[in-house]
Order: C-alpha cells, then sequence, then structure tokens
C-alpha cells in the first residue's frame, strides 16, 4: 500500500471526482469527519476496513484507493519445488490465494 499522503490524495482525488464532501462520506461510510480530515491530510493512515467503506461511496476499486496493483503484478516467487513442481504451478497456487484474498478484502470480510 502507498504512504499515507498518497493513500489520502487517492480518496480525495476519488470523492472529488464522486463529488462526495467529507461530510457525506462521513453519513455514508459511519468514518468520523475528522477521522476522514485526519486520512486526507496524510496525519492518519487509513485501514482496510474504511478503504473499503470509501470505495463502496466513491465507485472506485480498494486497489485505486490504496495504490496496490493488480494481483499478478503483486506475485513475486522465490521457492524451491518438491517432487517436480515447477515454479509456474507454484506462482499460479499463489495467485489463487491472492485472488481470493482480494475477492474477500472487496466483501468486506476481514482477517481474524
Amino acid at each position: 500500500m502507498q504512504n499515507a499522503k498518497e493513500v489520502g490524495r487517492l480518496i480525495a482525488d476519488a470523492m472529488g471526482e464522486a463529488r462526495i464532501s467529507q461530510r457525506s462520506l462521513a453519513d455514508q461510510t459511519s468514518i468520523s469527519q475528522s477521522t476522514i480530515s485526519r486520512i486526507l491530510s496524510g496525519e492518519r493512515t487509513a485501514k482496510m476496513p474504511e478503504i473499503i467503506q470509501i470505495a463502496w461511496a466513491t465507485g472506485r476499486t480498494v486497489a485505486q484507493l490504496s495504490g496496490l496493483r493488480t494481483v499478478p503484478d503483486r506475485i513475486q516467487c522465490a521457492a524451491r519445488g518438491t517432487q517436480g513442481t515447477t515454479m509456474d504451478s507454484m506462482r499460479g497456487t499463489l495467485m489463487n490465494f491472492l485472488e481470493l484474498d482480494e475477492y474477500l478484502e472487496r466483501q468486506g470480510i476481514g482477517r481474524s
């Protein structure tokens, strides 16, 4: 994820394009207006559940607001396979897990 100031800028851009004020965003997300202000200024790092709520309210994706790249772009493998496992098959399995993780985040299902 990008640093707090960059995420704040991405969220501010999304709010501007969606024509949503801080007060309106606070009402839609149940995040306090003061917290939104601190996120926008980069004073406070946005938590993933907050980014998810803001993404829904602004019509953006979590990746767009957090600066995360697509799942395949985030995969880097350095592993040693056993029993004839290839790097391609390990990368494919890892991508399946990361895509599932991204889907669960989009659904607002957090890690326990």
